[in-house]
């Protein structure tokens, strides 16, 4: 049975559908000056490689949420049942934490950077690059700080979508 979609995932499946939408028209504008009339919009790359990294970590951030990222549950199907499956779920959620705090901090320091450089055509400060990593780690971290302290097992119920 589907769960109510939350206000989180309707803004986030918003955020990415006007990302999507954004660069598929400046694409389709671009390839249609380009060889319908010869010149291009040289901004409609810059524009549409920012709204892309944007995308991904939105969606990667609302898949975690929904509980719905990348999880190996064929390895840990046969465990399920086991008496220390809940201290193997607060393995993962503490590895996962792990991973978002190395992910995050090569982010920061690449927003650090970014600060002072700014993109060839649009003209933003390169930080906005790898800001949507920061703060979708950052986010995912939460998440998954509160499935650890909750010792929330991982949903068996995605090998049904797996052919």
């Amino acid at each position: 049975m589907d769960q109510p979609v939350s206000r989180f995932q309707s803004l986030a499946s918003h955020a990415m559908a006007a990302c999507l939408a954004v660069m598929a028209l400046a694409v389709f504008l671009n390839v249609v000056l380009r060889y319908g009339f010869g010149s291009g919009v040289a901004a409609s790359e810059e524009l549409s490689r920012l709204l892309f990294v944007w995308m991904v970590f939105i969606g990667a951030t609302a898949a975690y949420a929904r509980g719905e990222h990348m999880a190996f549950t064929a390895l840990l199907r046969p465990l399920r049942h086991r008496v220390f499956m809940p201290v193997l779920a607060r393995l993962i959620h503490a590895l996962v934490l792990l991973a978002c705090g190395f992910v995050a901090w090569g982010a920061w320091q690449q927003v650090v950077v970014g600060l002072d450089s700014h993109s060839v055509i649009l003209k933003y400060p390169t930080a906005l690059l790898p800001l949507p990593a920061l703060l979708s780690t950052a986010a995912i971290g939460v998440m998954a700080l509160g499935n650890l302290l909750r010792g929330r097992l991982p949903d068996f119920g995605h090998e049904a979508e797996v052919e």
